[in-house]
């Protein structure tokens, strides 16, 4: 198997990080009642995770995903359950974590973690949700949708763009994903499963010159 490239190639550079900002929510972190680790092949969401609770921003979290066709190689027990083993590896004690291992995709995040809570009797009024960087907004829209009541602020992990195609290893992947998010944004409100979401002029030329480029492993059918 070729070695995968993790250079951002330079005459996609602005089209790729026109995308990844519009992902990001640059939501203001602050204090919540629960923080909610989405899970993906991005284990660098269980170490945020952990860091922000750590940090005092909420008192017990909830690890949700089961396993998708992108991840089962890496999170054979299911990605929650490898959050949580991760997280406890970082100190966070294991009565602080409810996992969710049966979600499999970001509407059942919401919907599974909600009725979870719900279930042991927790009341919420505000979250965090943790994701992927290109995940925020689809997260946002998803979550204002299914559970419209909580105050819903996002987090990722602080990387630059580089530096989080360094930690994935492959360029290519992280491009697909995002394109593939930004079409979810549209494509989700139009099904009922996301509120709507702007997408400025430059998002969209941004989205079709990478669709142009070869970008379309993520889009749906």
């Amino acid at each position: 198997m070729p070695e995968r490239s993790t250079t951002l190639p330079d005459d996609l550079r602005a089209d790729v990080q026109t995308l990844w900002d519009y992902h990001d929510m640059h939501h203001e972190l602050r204090p919540a009642d629960v923080g909610i680790g989405l899970g993906s092949h991005d284990l660098g969401v269980a170490t945020f995770t952990a860091e922000l609770f750590h940090a005092g921003m909420f008192p017990l979290i909830v690890f949700t995903g089961a396993n998708a066709p992108t991840t089962v190689e890496r999170f054979p027990r299911g990605e929650a359950v490898h959050y949580r083993e991760h997280a406890l590896e970082l100190g966070v004690p294991d009565e602080s974590i409810l996992v969710e291992p049966e979600a499999r995709n970001t509407g059942d995040n919401i919907t599974l973690t909600r009725k979870l809570l719900e279930s042991r009797g927790i009341g919420v009024g505000s979250v965090v949700l943790i994701s992927r960087p290109y995940q925020q907004r689809r997260a946002y829209a998803t979550c204002k949708k299914l559970w419209p009541e909580v105050e819903v602020i996002c987090a990722s992990r602080p990387l630059p763009l580089d530096e989080y195609i360094e930690s994935i290893g492959d360029v290519d992947r992280v491009i697909n994903m995002l394109v593939g998010d930004t079409q979810r944004i549209t494509v989700y409100a139009e099904r009922g499963f996301a509120i709507h979401q702007e997408i400025a002029d430059n998002v969209a030329s941004a989205y079709n010159q990478l669709i142009r480029a070869g970008y379309t492993n993520r889009l749906l059918a």
